[in-house]
C-alpha cells in the first residue's frame, strides 16, 4: 500500500504545479503536431488528453508524460492523405475520410503495442548501447529546437514568413526573459516551479502592456483552426461505415499500423530509460507497452490522434518536481479543462513563453558531456553517437535507434570475431589438441576454420572448447563441417568440454555428431580448485 501511495504522489503540491506547467506546454505542441498530420487541432488535443491520462495511471513509471508527438504525426500524414484522396475519388465524397482511416488504424496500433507488452518485449530497451542513448537525446534535442523555430513565423495574407523587425525583437526578448526566469528562479527558491512562474509572468506582461505578440489562440487560427473550445471526446461510431472504403488499401493500413506501433514504442521506451536515469529509479518497459497500446486503442475509438511518450514534456515534469502519477493525471485533466472551460484564458498565453520553456528543455536534454568524451571513447562508439544524432534529425527517431543498434551490434560482432584463438599442443600419444578460446558465432567462423589443418594433422585430433562457447547456429554448422573434413581424410576427432547447452543443440541438429562428443571429461579447473581446498584444510 505504501508503494502504491508513493507512486501516486510523493509531494502533492509539486505534482499538481508541475502537471499544470506540462498542460500549458502540451497545448501548442499538440496543436502543431495536428497541423503536421493535417487534421483538426482538437483531434491532437483529445489525443494528448487520452494518452496522458491512461499512461499516467497505468504506465510503466510515474512522472512520464505521453501525448500527441511529431514522430508519429509524420507517419500518420501519408495514411491521412491517401484516405482523403480516396474520399475525393468517390461518387459521393466523404469529408475527412483520411481522419476516419486513422481512427480505424489506431486500435490496430494499440493491439500491436499491447501484444509487445504481453510478450515482454519491453525489456529489450535495456540492450540499447549507451552511445545510441546519447545520440538519441542529442538528436531529439536538436529536433525539439528546430521545431520551435517554426514558432517564429507569422501568417501574412495566407503566406507563412519569419518575423522581422520589432515583432521579432519582442519575440526574442520574451523568450530570453522566460529562459532567464527558469534559470535564476531555482537559485532563489524552489517553492514554485520555475517553468510555470515564467509562463505566468510573461503572459501577465504581454496582457497588461497590450503587446502585439503571437499567442496560442492566434497560432491555432493562423494554422487553420477555429480555437480551443471543444466538447468531451465521443465514441466514433461512424468509423464502422468507413471500413468498406479501405478495400484494396489494407496493406497500407496494416504497414502504417506496425510502423506507428514501432515508432511509438521506441520513443516511449527510450524516454522511460532517460527518465529512469534522471530520477535514479526504474520503470517497467512491459507495463509501458501495455499502457501505450491501451491509450492508442482508446484514441481510435474516441477520436484522438494517438501518440506516445514525450521526452520534452517528461523532462519539464520531472525537473519541476513531478515524480508521482498524480502529475501526469493533473496534466491530462487540466488539458481537458482548458479545452472545455478555460479556452479564452489559455489562448492569451504568448507563444514566446512556451518557446522559452522548450528551449530550456533543449539545453537540459542535450548531453553536453558527449563533446568532452568524443576523443576518449572508442572511435566506433563516437561514430555511432554522431550517426544516431544525425539520423534522428534527418529521418526519425525509430530509424535512428534501429540504425544505431545495428551499427553497435556489427562493431561488437567484428571485435568478437577477432578474439577467437586456438592454442595447439601435442599429447604423449601423438594426439594434437586444439584449445579454443573465445566465442564461436557467425562472425568468427572464418577465423575459427583457419586455425585447423585437417590434411596435415595427425590421425588423432582433439578440439577443446573449455574456454569457448558456441553462440549460434553458424557456430554449430562450422563444427559439423570441420568434423566432416577430418573424416574425409580418415582422421578421428573428439570434441571435448562443450557446454551442456551446446551439446544438446549439436546432437539435436546433427545427431551424427554424437560419437565425436566426449561427455565424461571433467573440467580440469575443478581439480585445481579442489586441490587448493584440500591444501588449505
Amino acid at each position: 500500500m505504501q508503494a502504491i501511495i508513493k507512486n501516486f504522489t510523493q509531494n502533492p503540491k509539486n505534482d499538481i504545479l508541475s502537471g499544470l506547467t506540462v498542460a500549458l506546454a502540451l497545448v501548442p505542441e499538440a496543436v502543431a503536431f495536428a497541423f503536421v498530420a493535417g487534421i483538426d487541432p482538437l483531434v491532437g488535443l483529445y489525443g494528448a488528453f487520452m494518452m496522458g491520462l491512461v499512461t499516467s495511471i497505468f504506465g510503466g513509471r510515474p512522472g512520464m508524460i505521453s501525448g500527441a508527438t511529431g514522430a508519429m504525426a509524420v507517419v500518420m500524414v501519408h495514411l491521412i492523405q491517401k484516405g482523403n484522396e480516396v474520399g475525393l475519388a468517390l461518387d459521393q465524397p466523404i469529408e475527412n475520410l483520411g481522419l476516419q482511416w486513422l481512427f480505424v488504424t489506431l486500435p490496430i496500433v494499440g493491439v500491436i503495442q499491447m501484444s509487445a507488452g504481453l510478450f515482454k518485449l519491453g525489456k529489450f530497451v535495456r540492450l540499447i548501447p549507451h552511445p545510441v542513448m546519447m545520440g538519441f537525446v542529442n538528436g531529439l534535442a536538436i529536433v525539439i529546437f528546430m521545431s520551435q523555430l517554426g514558432m517564429f513565423r507569422e501568417n501574412i495574407d495566407g503566406v507563412w514568413t519569419y518575423m522581422q523587425g520589432e515583432k521579432l525583437y519582442i519575440m526574442v526578448g520574451l523568450v530570453a526573459l522566460t529562459m532567464a526566469i527558469m534559470y535564476f528562479l531555482p537559485k532563489i527558491t524552489k517553492v514554485v516551479p520555475a517553468a510555470l512562474t515564467a509562463i505566468l509572468v510573461v503572459a501577465a506582461i504581454t496582457i497588461l502592456s497590450g503587446l502585439d505578440v503571437s499567442t496560442v489562440g492566434s497560432f491555432i487560427r493562423e494554422g487553420g483552426g477555429t480555437g480551443l473550445k471543444g466538447s468531451l471526446p465521443h465514441l466514433q461510431l461512424q468509423v464502422l461505415d468507413i471500413i468498406p472504403t479501405m478495400s484494396g488499401h489494407w496493406g497500407m493500413v496494416i504497414s502504417t499500423a506496425f510502423l506507428l506501433a514501432a515508432v511509438g514504442l521506441i520513443e516511449s521506451l527510450m524516454t522511460l530509460n532517460l527518465v529512469d536515469e534522471i530520477t535514479e529509479t526504474r520503470g517497467s518497459g512491459n507495463r509501458e507497452c501495455l499502457a501505450q497500446g491501451g491509450a492508442n486503442l482508446l484514441n481510435g475509438l474516441f477520436g484522438g490522434m494517438g501518440g506516445c511518450a514525450m521526452i520534452g514534456q517528461s523532462i519539464i515534469n520531472v525537473n519541476s518536481g513531478g515524480r508521482g502519477r498524480l502529475s501526469g493525471i493533473v496534466a491530462a485533466v487540466a488539458l481537458l479543462l482548458f479545452i472545455l472551460f478555460a479556452a479564452p484564458l489559455i489562448e492569451q498565453i504568448p507563444i514566446a513563453a512556451l518557446v522559452g520553456v522548450m528551449f530550456m528543455v533543449v539545453i537540459g536534454t542535450f548531453a553536453w558531456s558527449s563533446f568532452r568524451i568524443l576523443n576518449k571513447i572508442p572511435v566506433s562508439d563516437a561514430i555511432v553517437l554522431i550517426a544516431v544524432s544525425a539520423i534522428t534529425v534527418w529521418k526519425d527517431l525509430a530509424i535512428a535507434v534501429i540504425a544505431g543498434v545495428i551499427m553497435s551490434a556489427l562493431v561488437f560482432a567484428w571485435q568478437s570475431a577477432t578474439r577467437i584463438r586456438a592454442r595447439k599442443r601435442m599429447k604423449s600419444d601423438g594426439t594434437k589438441v586444439y584449445e579454443i578460446w573465445g566465442p564461436l558465432f557467425f562472425g568468427s567462423i572464418q577465423a575459427f576454420n583457419s586455425k585447423f589443418d585437417p590434411r596435415n594433422d595427425p590421425n588423432q585430433v582433439e578440439i577443446d572448447f573449455l574456454e569457448s562457447r558456441v553462440s549460434d547456429h553458424s557456430g554449430m554448422e562450422a563444427i559439423s563441417n570441420l568434423v566432416d573434413k577430418y573424416e574425409e581424410f580418415g582422421k578421428k576427432v573428439k570434441l571435448v568440454h562443450l557446454s551442456p547447452e551446446c551439446k544438446t543443440l549439436l546432437m539435436k541438429g546433427h545427431p551424427g555428431l554424437e560419437p565425436y562428443i566426449e561427455s565424461n571429461i571433467d573440467d580440469p579447473r575443478y581439480h585445481v580448485v579442489t586441490d587448493m581446498v584440500d591444501q588449505e584444510v
